[in-house]
């Protein structure tokens, strides 16, 4: 229940840190307003051809009483809009963290900065960043796609399919928005995908509080807009949690947070993208006393 609060408080300090920044807000409305209008006109559109679709998914249905025909195919056709719409807000965040990469790597190093410093980044051209983002949230939409394909399917079970499928369906799509909000800051610091999931399973509730609430605020779409540039900023207030990164041994120096080799430290070696570690074996940052946090 602690990690479920503190996601929570992790949402709400983002809002409060763009709030109080307003450069920033506008800076990282734009993506977010670009997407919405596309994802509109889609959202728009499956609902004006839901109805064909359903008629085209069950054709085995044509020979029943018009009553029961009807009653299945306006039932396909609404589950197919409300999958449509979770659907979207996953890939909602996907798509905006994409068109505005170079937006939110600055929004989110500003949050860190603003924290007590950021991770130096790797360094690459922008168009490189974009396209390991677009990859790194197709490797995410299909694992989504594991959980949410048998959920829909689910949801024509009676009694089940219209309460505890769609609690369940909440929670795996609030689990992956964190998982996309993440990447922002998790990229800067070297972390592959792969790795940012295995790291947020071993803090679910955590990831769940941030997350879910986000889910639902997203399905508004306005809010969507409004909120996104303090999604970015909560997750990276969030990702310095889950790597523990705001503690400090006692031998650190007051600039060594990232192991730059500034004074007052030990010797230390350049690590991929620009970060230093220490000469001596160590576990990886994201992990302490060699186990995953």
């Amino acid at each position: 229940m602690r990690d479920l609060a503190a996601g929570m408080r992790y949402l709400g300090r983002g809002q409060r840190w763009v709030a109080g920044h307003g450069r920033w807000f506008g800076f990282g409305l734009l993506p977010a307003l670009v997407s919405l209008v596309l994802y509109a006109a889609a959202l728009t559109a499956l609902g004006f051809f839901a109805d064909d679709i359903a008629a085209w998914a069950t054709p085995f249905a044509d020979g029943w009483d018009e009553l029961w025909r009807d009653s299945l195919r306006v039932l396909f056709a609404v589950l197919l809009w409300v999958a449509g719409l979770l659907l979207s807000v996953l890939t909602f965040t996907a798509v905006t963290l994409v068109i505005g990469d170079p937006f939110y790597e600055k929004l989110s190093e500003q949050v860190e900065e603003s924290e007590g410093g950021a991770p130096p980044g790797p360094g690459r051209p922008v168009l490189l960043e974009v396209w390991i983002s677009l990859c790194d949230s197709l490797y995410v939409l299909w694992r989504m796609l594991l959980f949410t394909v048998p959920l829909f399917l689910l949801g024509f079970l009676p009694v089940v399919g219209q309460t505890v499928v769609p609690a369940l369906g909440f929670c795996v799509s609030g689990f992956f928005l964190t998982l996309e909000l993440v990447s922002v800051a998790m990229q800067r610091r070297g972390v592959p995908v792969r790795e940012r999931l295995r790291i947020l399973r071993t803090r679910r509730a955590l990831a769940l509080g941030f997350g879910v609430p986000l889910v639902l605020l997203f399905l508004v779409p306005l809010l969507a807009v409004l909120l996104m540039p303090g999604a970015v900023a909560g997750a990276a207030l969030l990702v310095r949690d889950l790597l523990d990164e705001g503690e400090r041994g006692e031998d650190e120096g007051p600039d060594d947070r990232y192991g730059t080799g500034t004074p007052g430290t030990s010797g230390t070696v350049p690590r991929p993208g620009g970060i230093s570690a220490p000469k001596t074996p160590q576990p990886e940052p994201w992990t302490r006393g060699g186990t995953p946090r």
